[in-house]
C-alpha cells in the first residue's frame, strides 16, 4: 500500500518551507500567488488527500485579474526580457492572481497599434502599452476607459486625458545625461549626430530636446546636427548610420535615443572614426559586446523589473473595485493618476 503523502512531502515537492504548506492549506495568512499555485500543483501531483480544500482556498483568498502587456518588436532583445520581468512580477502579485497576457506588435502605425490595443483591451481587466503618440491611440484609450478597462502608458508617456497613468523613466534626465556623457568623452568639440526612432515617441522628443538644452547651456562649442529617423528598424538604423558616417566624417559623437540599436553598432563597428563617443539605450547582449570593445561608450538601462512591479501595482489598484472577472462591472473612473518614474541605469565598459 502507497504511503500517504504528508504535509512535509508536499513542501518538498513544492521547494517551500512547510509553514508555508501550512499557510496555503489553513489561510492563516497571505501567500504569493505564484507560491500559492505551485504548492497547489504539488499537491494535485502527489495526490495530497487535501487538495480540493487547498484549491477552494487558493482560489478564494484572492480574485484573478487578466492584464495586458502590449510591448513591440518580439525581435528586440529588450522587449523579450520585459515580458520575462513582467512574468515574474505577475507570478509574485499577492492581493491578486494576476494572468499575465503579453503581446507583441512589429507593425507600428498608429492604426495597427489602436487596432493592436482594442483587441487586447477585450480579453483584459487593465492594460499597458509601449506606443507612440497619435489621435488614434487616444481615442482607443479613451473607448477602453469607458468599457471599464484602465490604459497605462508604459516606457513612453502619452497625452491621452483617459489613461489611467505613466510607468517610465526620466527622459529629461536622461537626455541630459547622454549629453553630459558625450561632452566630457569626446576627444574635441565638433558635430554630434542623433538618431531616433520616430518623432512619435515623446520619450525620445523630451531626451531629444533635453540633450540639446544641456549642449546650449553647458558646451557651445559642439554642433549638433538635425536627428535621423530609423522607425525602429534595424536595417533602416544600420543604413542611415552607414550614410550618417559617410558624410559626416568628423562627427565626434552619436546619441542614439531610440531603437534600432542593432543596426547602429554594426554600422559603428564597421566605420566609426576611432574614439566616437556614442550612447545608446539598453544592455542587450548586443550594447554590452560594444561597451566591452570600446565600440560604444555608455547605455542608459531601463530597470524593466522595477518597472513591471509598479505596473502591475498599478493595474491591481484600477481594478480593485471590480468582482471576479472582467464583465463583473466597470473599474472606478475617479482614480488618483498613477505616476511612477523610475531612475534609470547607466553602464559603461567597467560595470558591465
Amino acid at each position: 500500500m502507497a504511503k500517504r503523502p504528508t504535509i512535509v512531502d508536499l513542501a518538498e515537492a513544492a521547494g517551500v518551507s512547510v509553514a508555508t504548506v501550512d499557510r496555503v492549506l489553513n489561510g492563516r495568512h497571505a501567500v504569493r500567488s505564484g507560491t500559492a499555485e505551485r504548492v497547489l500543483a504539488a499537491a494535485e501531483a502527489l495526490g495530497y488527500h487535501a487538495t480540493a480544500l487547498m484549491e477552494r482556498r487558493v482560489r478564494r483568498a484572492v480574485p484573478e485579474r487578466r492584464f495586458g502587456f502590449l510591448l513591440q518588436k518580439r525581435s528586440d532583445a529588450f522587449y523579450r526580457q520585459f515580458a520575462a520581468d513582467i512574468e515574474a512580477a505577475c507570478a509574485a502579485a499577492t492581493d491578486v492572481r494576476v494572468v499575465p497576457v503579453v503581446a507583441f506588435v512589429d507593425e507600428l502605425s498608429p492604426g495597427a497599434l489602436a487596432e493592436a490595443m482594442r483587441r487586447l483591451g477585450a480579453d483584459v481587466d487593465a492594460l499597458s502599452v509601449v506606443s507612440i503618440e497619435h489621435p488614434h491611440i487616444d481615442a482607443a484609450i479613451a473607448d477602453l476607459k469607458a468599457d471599464g478597462v484602465p490604459v497605462f502608458a508604459l516606457l513612453t508617456d502619452l497625452t491621452a486625458e483617459a489613461r489611467a497613468g505613466y510607468i517610465g523613466r526620466d527622459n529629461r534626465k536622461e537626455g541630459r545625461t547622454a549629453a553630459w556623457m558625450i561632452e566630457h568623452t569626446a576627444q574635441a568639440p565638433g558635430e554630434i549626430g542623433i538618431i531616433v526612432g520616430s518623432h512619435r515617441y515623446l520619450c525620445q522628443e523630451t531626451a531629444e530636446i533635453s540633450f540639446r538644452a544641456y549642449f546650449r547651456e553647458h558646451a557651445s562649442g559642439f554642433r549638433l546636427l538635425e536627428p535621423l529617423v530609423n522607425l525602429e528598424d534595424v536595417r533602416v538604423a544600420y543604413e542611415a548610420t552607414l550614410d550618417l558616417l559617410a558624410r559626416r566624417r568628423g562627427m565626434v559623437g552619436l546619441y542614439l535615443c531610440g531603437g534600432g540599436t542593432d543596426g547602429v553598432i554594426r554600422a559603428v563597428r564597421e566605420e566609426a572614426p576611432e574614439g566616437l563617443a556614442v550612447v545608446c539605450y539598453e544592455l542587450t547582449p548586443t550594447t554590452r559586446a560594444a561597451l566591452i570593445d570600446g565600440v560604444i561608450t555608455a547605455v542608459i538601462g531601463t530597470p524593466t523589473a522595477r518597472l513591471a512591479q509598479s505596473a502591475v501595482a498599478g493595474m491591481t489598484k484600477a481594478t480593485a473595485g471590480k468582482g471576479l472577472g472582467r464583465a463583473a462591472g466597470a473599474a472606478p473612473s475617479d482614480l488618483p493618476f498613477v505616476h511612477a518614474v523610475h531612475p534609470f541605469d547607466l553602464f559603461i565598459r567597467e560595470n558591465v
